[in-house]
């Protein structure tokens, strides 16, 4: 069984919570149109987005440590926390397989399906992926090093997680245990256990939506070096065709 894992922001850091909630909303149900019913959701929060959208295989839970201050480190800090608070709860639902996703960003609905097909990998990395900005028309197709870019990534082993039985207050001593996406492809391969790049694009990176961490497109680009390949963007850039939009549940938000 693959187990999505999926933080949200504090309310008390949005730009908008409204819009907070919109984009959540998307990518959940993204996430629950898997072709495979082999899957479960656990989604972790300081208080419940606002959407119409509900699920029988979606857990939310509610914590209760204080909020993040509105610089990016905290905001960081706040993303792994839950995201380590979700690891663990997956435990009690014996997942084979779990995925973190960004709540603004979604994902390929054959994603379930797959690992179900392959439950015995050590797990893939998001080798291609699309990355969309809000309201666009297009998407940029990423060819490859999706996962260098975008959070929604990594598809890993649970068992190899290396996560500790029982949690504690004091969150600084399971920073060891948070894998920074850029780096997991490395450390697995460090301890033996390879994963192996997803065999078709698995996920869509929203960016300039107004709660990015980051910010807008262009500042977006130029933290990557972008801008000066432009030739390079403009023949990846295709329209955001149905097929795509199917696949992904990448629908406009207004």
């Amino acid at each position: 069984m693959l187990i999505f894992v999926i933080p949200i922001k504090s309310r008390q850091v949005s730009k908008s919570w409204e819009r907070v909630s919109k984009l959540f909303e998307r990518c959940i149900r993204s996430v629950c149109n898997q072709n495979s019913t082999n899957f479960r959701v656990i989604v972790v929060c300081h208080e419940k987005p606002q959407i119409e959208f509900s699920h029988p295989y979606i857990t939310y839970i509610e914590v209760g440590f204080p909020a993040p201050e509105p610089d990016i480190k905290s905001k960081r800090l706040d993303k792994e926390r839950k995201i380590l608070v979700g690891l663990n709860y997956a435990r009690q639902l014996n997942p084979s397989h779990i995925m973190n996703v960004d709540a603004d960003d979604c994902v390929s609905r054959h994603l379930a399906e797959f690992v179900e097909q392959n439950s015995q990998s050590n797990g893939w990395f998001v080798n291609r992926g699309y990355l969309y900005q809000y309201g666009s028309k297009s998407v940029f197709l990423k060819r490859k090093d999706f996962y260098l870019w975008c959070g929604t990534c990594n598809i890993l082993r649970y068992n190899l997680l290396e996560l500790p039985e029982i949690m504690e207050d004091d969150f600084a001593n399971y920073e060891n245990y948070y894998f920074y996406h850029r780096k997991i492809r490395e450390k697995f391969s460090q301890k033996g256990t390879p994963i192996e790049p997803l065999p078709f694009a698995g996920a869509v990176y929203t960016v300039d939506n107004g709660d990015n961490i980051f910010g807008s497109l262009d500042t977006f680009l130029k933290r990557k070096g972008i801008l000066p390949r432009l030739k390079r963007i403009l023949f990846n850039v295709r329209p955001l065709t149905l097929s795509v939009r199917d696949e992904f549940s990448l629908y406009n938000i207004h």
